[in-house]
C-alpha cells in the first residue's frame, strides 16, 4: 500500500510538470487621460473662434467647439486658460538643430573643429528651445557635416530621453561634387557639408543610402557657389534631379530644393520637387511655373536679415544690402504669382528658439498679416509637408497644441508669449 501511494504522488507530480500553464493574465489597459481647454479664444488652423473650448483625449484631440455645447465627462480635468488663445503646435518649415548661430562660430569652424559630440550636445539643447518656443515639429534640413546625428536625435526625442519637436530629418543632403565646403587649399582634403554624388550609380546609391540610415525627406542642392567668391550658378543637371526625385518617391520620400538662381529654381521645378528653400533671386516665369507644378516656396527671410546683420548692417541706418533688397523684390513677384509659401526660417543661422523671427519679418517687412503667417505656420505647413495629422484643431488629430498670450490674428508678436505646450496631449511647458 506504502509503495502505490508513493508511486501515485510521483507520478502526480511529474503530471504537474506537463500541465498547461495558467492562464496569462490580461495587462491593465492604460487609463484614459481627458483634459478639457478653456482658453479666451481657439485658433483653429484658418480660424479664431472666440468662447470655444478643446477635449483631449490620451494624445489626440476628441472635441472642439462652443463651450456652451460641450460639457466636461467624468474623469476630466479642466484648465483655465483665461486670456489665452489656443492654436496648433507651430510647424517650423526649415531648421539645422546642429548648427548654431554663424555670429558666435563660422560655419567652416563649426563644421571642421567642433566635434560630434559637442554639436550634438549643442542640439538638444536646441530641440528643447523649439519646443519650448511652441513648435511642436520642425523639418531639419541637413545636418551640416553631422553625419546621420539628427537621425539619433529625432530617435532620442520619440523615446523621451530628451524634450523636443517631431523632427522629419534630411540627414546629410546632397551636393554635386566640388560645389559645397568647407574649401581650404586644393591640396587639402576636408570633410564636406553634405554627401557628394554625381551620375546615375552614384546619385542612386546616396539617395538609398540616406534613406536607409533614416532620412524622411531628400535635399538637394541644385545650386551653389563652385568657389568661395563665385556667385552661385546651377550644379546637377537636368537628369540627375529628375534622378533623385524619382529614387526618393519611389521609397516614399518628398524632395526639397536648396535653390537661389532661377535656372536652379527652373530645374528643380521641373524635376517634380515637394519645396524650394530660398529662392533669393526668383523670377515671375520661375515663379509662375513652380505655381503651375504644385511647388511651394521656403523664403527664409530671416536667415539672409540675420547674415546681412553679422556682416555689419545696421537695420535702419544707411541703404539696405542688395541681398535684402533682391529679395524684397523676388518676395513681392512670388506673392503676385500666387505660389504656395512654406514658412521657414533657416533657423541654426541665427538662434534656436527665436524661430518666431520669421513670421514677424514676412510680417512687419514683407507685407503680410498676422493671419497669413498663422495660417502658414500651422495648417499651410501641414497640408505642404504632407502631414495630415497635425496643424488644426479638430477632432482625431494630435494634441499638439499651445497656448498664447493675446491674439496672434492681430498681433504677431502674441507668439512669443507662450505659455502652455503640450505635445501629445502631454503638457510640456
Amino acid at each position: 500500500m506504502a509503495l502505490l501511494v508513493a508511486t501515485l504522488g510521483c507520478y502526480l507530480r511529474s503530471a504537474a510538470l506537463f500541465a498547461a500553464p495558467p492562464a496569462p493574465t490580461q495587462p491593465p489597459t492604460a487609463a484614459t487621460v481627458l483634459l478639457l481647454l478653456r482658453p479666451a479664444a481657439v485658433f483653429d488652423g484658418e480660424t479664431l473662434h472666440s468662447g470655444w473650448v478643446v477635449l483631449v483625449e490620451n494624445d489626440r484631440i476628441r472635441a472642439v467647439g462652443p463651450a456652451a455645447q460641450l460639457t466636461a465627462p467624468a474623469g476630466a480635468r479642466t484648465l483655465e486658460l483665461p486670456g489665452l488663445t489656443l492654436l496648433p503646435g507651430l510647424i517650423e518649415g526649415h531648421s539645422h538643430l546642429l548648427l548654431h548661430p554663424y555670429n558666435e562660430t563660422p560655419w567652416n569652424d563649426q563644421v571642421l573643429l567642433e566635434s560630434e559630440a559637442l554639436r550634438v550636445a549643442r542640439a538638444t539643447a536646441h530641440a528643447r528651445a523649439t519646443l519650448a518656443a511652441g513648435f511642436t515639429t520642425a523639418r531639419d534640413l541637413g545636418t551640416e557635416g553631422a553625419g546621420y546625428a539628427d537621425v539619433g536625435l529625432k530617435q532620442a526625442i520619440e523615446q523621451g530621453v530628451i524634450p523636443g519637436p517631431r523632427l522629419l530629418v534630411a540627414t546629410r543632403a546632397l551636393v554635386a561634387t566640388g560645389s559645397y565646403g568647407p574649401k581650404l587649399s586644393a591640396d587639402v582634403e576636408v570633410p564636406q557639408g553634405a554627401q557628394e554624388a554625381d551620375g546615375v550609380d552614384g546619385i542612386i546609391r546616396a539617395v538609398r543610402e540616406q534613406i536607409g540610415k533614416g532620412a524622411d525627406v531628400i535635399k538637394v542642392y541644385a545650386d551653389y557657389r563652385w568657389g568661395p567668391n563665385e556667385p552661385s550658378r546651377a550644379t546637377f543637371s537636368q537628369d540627375e534631379l529628375n534622378l533623385i526625385v524619382q529614387t526618393a518617391n519611389s521609397a516614399g520620400r518628398p524632395v526639397v530644393a536648396h535653390a537661389s538662381t532661377p535656372e536652379g529654381m527652373r530645374r528643380a521645378t521641373l524635376s517634380g520637387v515637394q519645396t524650394i528653400e530660398h529662392g533669393d533671386n526668383g523670377t515671375a516665369d520661375v515663379f509662375k511655373l513652380m505655381k503651375q507644378r504644385g511647388v511651394a516656396l521656403c523664403p527664409t527671410v530671416a536667415a539672409g536679415d540675420a547674415i546681412s546683420q553679422y556682416r555689419g548692417w545696421h537695420k535702419g541706418q544707411g541703404p539696405e544690402p542688395e541681398r535684402i533688397r533682391q529679395k524684397r523684390e523676388s518676395m513681392k513677384l512670388a506673392r503676385q504669382s500666387g505660389v504656395q509659401l512654406a514658412m521657414g526660417g533657416d533657423v541654426g543661422v541665427f538662434a534656436h528658439g527665436d524661430n518666431v523671427r520669421e513670421a514677424e519679418l514676412l510680417v512687419r517687412e514683407y507685407g503680410f498679416t498676422p493671419l497669413d503667417v498663422l495660417r502658414g505656420f500651422t495648417s499651410g505647413n501641414a497640408r505642404i509637408f504632407q502631414l495630415p495629422d497635425r496643424g488644426r484643431i479638430q477632432p482625431g488629430l494630435l494634441a499638439d497644441l499651445v497656448a498664447v498670450a493675446g491674439d496672434p490674428t492681430q498681433d504677431v508678436a502674441a507668439l512669443r508669449q507662450v505659455k502652455l505646450v503640450l505635445k501629445g496631449g502631454v503638457e510640456v511647458r
